[in-house]
């Protein structure tokens, strides 16, 4: 499912922010990006770790309209364009877990990819140079946006790593602690065993 996801991302040279945050529970978490009018913009945001990896997210326009709004999701996408000029929020709420922290990946564009090679004459073909430069522009934005993907990867593949070393030196921990509670017991029962022994060989012989 989240490979799916990333496939999602867009190969574009457009303006664009990726990063990822800790969201406490019981919070909401928003970001700012100004926004002109006409503009289209993508959010992608995916939970990586905390909980049952879901969260809320929202948007609002300038004037405080509600642009989009989810409950709960793992993951998700929203394409759309600015009606209004002006500063456009981004929010995130983890307001109905009471304990657990979430990491969300978040990655927005805002407007389109430029030509890389700007085209007067809709009408003529591309020359070898301008199809050669057009090429490599395609070949380095797969190679970024794959390097974005792999990093998301490695992260994730390290948050899982941490929690399962976790869990196993608890599980070690409690191992070890159980050992030596019943080693202690035998010594006990053991130790009380020949006491008796003992005790009850003195007595007869008295």
């Amino acid at each position: 499912m989240f490979l799916a996801f990333l496939m999602l991302l867009p190969l574009t040279r457009a303006f664009y922010s990726q990063f990822m945050f800790e969201l406490p529970d019981k919070e909401v978490q928003c970001f700012f990006e100004e926004i002109p009018r006409d503009t289209e913009f993508t959010l992608l945001f995916q939970v990586v770790a905390g909980g049952h990896y879901d969260v809320d997210c929202f948007i609002e326009g300038p004037s405080r309209q509600l642009v989009y709004r989810e409950h709960k999701l793992q993951h998700g996408t929203f394409a759309g364009k600015a009606e209004l000029p002006g500063v456009y929020r981004f929010c995130f709420g983890n307001q109905f877990s009471t304990y657990t922290h979430k990491k969300i990946y978040f990655y927005l564009q805002v407007g389109k990819e430029l030509p890389v090679v700007p085209r007067v004459n809709m009408s003529a073909a591309l020359t070898q140079l301008e199809s050669s430069c057009d090429f490599l522009h395609s070949a380095l934005s797969i190679v970024v946006t794959f390097q974005s993907r792999q990093r998301i990867l490695a992260t994730i593949d390290g948050l899982h790593a941490k929690a399962i070393s976790t869990h196993l030196i608890y599980w070690a921990l409690s191992e070890t602690i159980l050992l030596c509670l019943v080693t202690i017991g035998q010594m006990i029962i053991l130790k009380r065993f020949f006491t008796e022994k003992k005790a009850n060989a003195s007595m007869l012989s008295t």
